[in-house]
């Protein structure tokens, strides 16, 4: 088990999940949001769309579903997968009060070219806010609008996005949570999280594979759960399927998912009345699943990860338990944790290849 234990400790992304709470607090150190608070301000911005693929496009349906309308901001996530897809849609008529939030570890996916160059062409004037882990991406060059460069150490070796999400996440909020103290904020996850993450891990490392993997939650911790299952599958290199809804959501069809042997993680939030939903959840599927194993992610839970108080912020810590398990489930399957489908070429650290297709400017 030992031997185990160390080869799973000497991967980049086991190591980059426990890097988080030094990453977090040293970037709420380094990090002022005034600036872009000011700017954004000063430009009447009453609309911001916030735009990524994959886990980057879930930080911004973390930030919608967990934030009011701050400071009178109408918040929307629009993939950049969906975006390029339709840019016309979205950018022939922007709205005049439109600020494009665009999320990137590496800033060089395909989508993110295919992103900046729809707005060159069909809106150029936006203004734009890039938020990037790789100084030498499209993103962080890009000469539209302004970019946040994050810490080196953000910009992830390892396949998965661990603290590259995390760390554009609580950027993002300490930016447009206008009534939160960020700074103060940060600093308490990354307390909670150094606390943590060493039961945390214990806890992952004695537990079994399972057959399957469900993650619910509600607002925010939805799509946290959906970021917890695509860790699932991406590192287990979809040897084990992973499916993710919202609490009150699951009853209608998903449920259908569940057999022998599944882990079924309920993402527990921090506000009435979802709490009370969330515990009915739980109650029925252990008493109508007793071949499965429901477990919950929270304050004082099966796997307790603390809280500060705001489902949005503490959806940095709810993921905590799935990146630490896909890391163990996937060495346990015999897959390069830092790599899943090495020699497959299926899937790629960062997403190449796809045809952009020209577009016509405005006239």
């Amino acid at each position: 088990m030992n031997s185990l234990i160390d080869q799973i400790q000497k991967s980049n992304t086991w190591k980059e999940i426990h890097a988080q709470p030094d990453i977090w607090r040293a970037w709420s150190n380094d990090f002022s949001a005034e600036a872009y608070k000011t700017w954004i301000a000063q430009l009447g911005i009453k609309e911001v769309w916030f735009c990524g693929a994959g886990t980057s496009a879930y930080i911004g349906d973390i930030i919608t579903a967990g934030l009011p309308n701050a400071a009178g901001i109408r918040f929307r996530s629009i993939p950049s997968t969906d975006l390029v897809a339709r840019a016309g849609y979205y950018l022939k008529k922007p709205p005049n009060d439109l600020l494009i939030v665009n999320f990137g570890r590496s800033g060089n996916s395909s989508e993110t070219i295919g992103t900046l160059s729809a707005i060159e062409v069909l809106a150029p004037s936006l203004p734009t806010l890039n938020i990037t882990c790789n100084s030498d991406s499209a993103l962080a060059k890009s000469t539209l609008g302004r970019s946040i460069l994050l810490p080196h150490a953000c910009h992830d070796a390892g396949f998965a996005m661990t603290s590259s999400f995390s760390t554009m996440l609580l950027t993002a909020l300490s930016i447009f949570d206008t009534d939160a103290d960020a700074k103060y904020n940060i600093r308490r996850l990354a307390e909670h999280a150094e606390a943590v993450l060493p039961v945390l891990a214990s806890q992952i490392l004695r537990s079994k594979i399972p057959s399957r993997a469900v993650f619910v939650g509600s607002g925010p911790m939805a799509f946290a759960a959906r970021e917890s299952a695509l860790k699932v599958m991406e590192l287990t290199a979809g040897k084990i399927p992973a499916l993710w809804d919202s609490t009150l959501g699951f009853r209608h069809g998903p449920k259908s998912f569940i057999s022998s042997g599944t882990a079924i993680y309920v993402l527990r939030s921090a506000e009435y009345p979802a709490t009370k939903y969330e515990a009915d959840l739980v109650e029925e599927l252990r008493i109508q699943f007793p071949e499965a194993t429901t477990m919950t992610i929270g304050k004082d839970e099966t796997f307790a990860t603390k809280s500060i108080g705001y489902s949005v912020w503490d959806s940095v810590l709810s993921v905590l338990p799935a990146q630490l398990a896909s890391v163990v489930w996937s060495d346990r399957l015999g897959l390069r944790v830092d790599d899943p489908f090495v020699g497959k070429s299926t899937l790629t650290r960062v997403v190449s290849g796809v045809q952009l297709h020209p577009l016509e400017p405005v006239q």
